[in-house]
């Protein structure tokens, strides 16, 4: 599994925090199109979907574009919950970062991390990158820079990097990159990584406790179960709703087709944090947003190839889905 399907509003709650502050209307902006409501982030079991983070990440990385390094910046090891402690109270920073990689569902990643031994230095890789293209600069710039401050906060002080690799071209703001990566900066590299000297790896965290670690890691165990799980039943109902537009099944027919009852699917979607409707409208949008860029195609031919016997409701539905009308869209 490359990632979760599903994840926490951890991530969208700080992009909140960094760009809005108290300022609703500018909230309710970067929300648009997601699905997501203010009322949620008070929800602590609330679970999105990564299109739905991706889509407020596009809407932030509009506004500013570094903001995957601030974003880092401020992913404190405490903002992934229980994984976050348990990690804490690792022995050595090698095995909180061992036990970090063993549960990348709980982690959110959207890369497959490792540690690789090159030398005398220990590089942390995030590669297998296949989400949104427009968007891999800044998941990259968020992801190394949250597993900086990770390191930091496990260790009680700055970890010394040796080195810091990216894939992609130097941005024009590449001097905002010292203030995440104090070190030497590789642009255009095989892959992307933060390295530091192999010794670190040894190093005893200063809140480490054994009694502590064991009973944190087995409801991480556990957790991890049932977040698998949860995302399981997301997927597989999504993979049969996809196959079937523009005429997807109903809720009766969709549990029918996975073989079990409608209240059982209603359930286990609820419990992940989603529902059939609110796979539909994704599912939806996704076409919807691919349809309207191919500019060839007439808006009401593009409502007929979605299910819609009319524009207009199509009109309204993606203003709904989006915040803006189809034209907009396209324009």
């Amino acid at each position: 599994m490359l990632h979760s399907y599903l994840t926490t509003l951890n991530g969208v709650s700080l992009i909140l925090q960094t760009l809005c502050g108290d300022d609703e209307a500018a909230a309710k902006r970067l929300l648009a199109g997601s699905g997501i409501r203010l009322e949620d982030l008070q929800r602590a079991d609330r679970r999105i979907t990564t299109a739905q983070e991706m889509r407020v990440c596009a809407n932030a990385v509009a506004l500013r574009q570094d903001i995957g390094l601030l974003l880092g910046q401020r992913m404190h090891v405490s903002s992934y919950g229980l994984l976050g402690y348990t990690l804490l109270s690792s022995a050595t920073l090698g095995d909180a970062l061992a036990l970090a990689l063993e549960y990348p569902a709980l982690l959110g990643t959207y890369f497959e991390l490792s540690l690789q031994r090159e030398g005398d230095s220990a590089w942390l890789v995030a590669e297998g990158y296949r989400d949104q293209a427009e968007l891999e600069v800044f998941n990259v710039e968020y992801c190394l820079a949250s597993l900086k401050l990770i390191c930091d906060d496990l260790l009680g002080q700055p970890l010394p990097l040796v080195g810091a690799r990216f894939t992609y071209g130097a941005p024009d703001y590449q001097a905002q990159y010292a203030s995440s990566f104090p070190c030497r900066q590789e642009f255009g590299a095989r892959h992307n990584a933060i390295g530091f000297a192999v010794e670190w790896l040894d190093r005893r965290l200063p809140l480490a406790d054994a009694v502590t670690h064991r009973d944190m890691r087995e409801r991480c165990r556990q957790l991890n179960g049932e977040f698998v799980c949860r995302q399981a039943w997301v997927t597989r109902a999504r993979q049969l709703i996809a196959a079937q537009l523009p005429e997807a099944p109903g809720l009766e027919e969709l549990a029918r087709q996975m073989r079990c009852s409608p209240r059982t699917l209603r359930r286990h979607l609820r419990e992940a944090g989603t529902s059939y409707q609110a796979l539909l409208d994704e599912l939806r949008y996704e076409r919807a947003r691919h349809l309207l860029e191919q500019e060839r195609l007439p808006i009401h031919r593009i409502a007929e190839a979605m299910g819609y016997s009319e524009t207009a409701s199509f009109r309204h539905a993606f203003q709904r889905w989006s915040g803006q009308s189809p034209r907009q869209f396209r324009a």
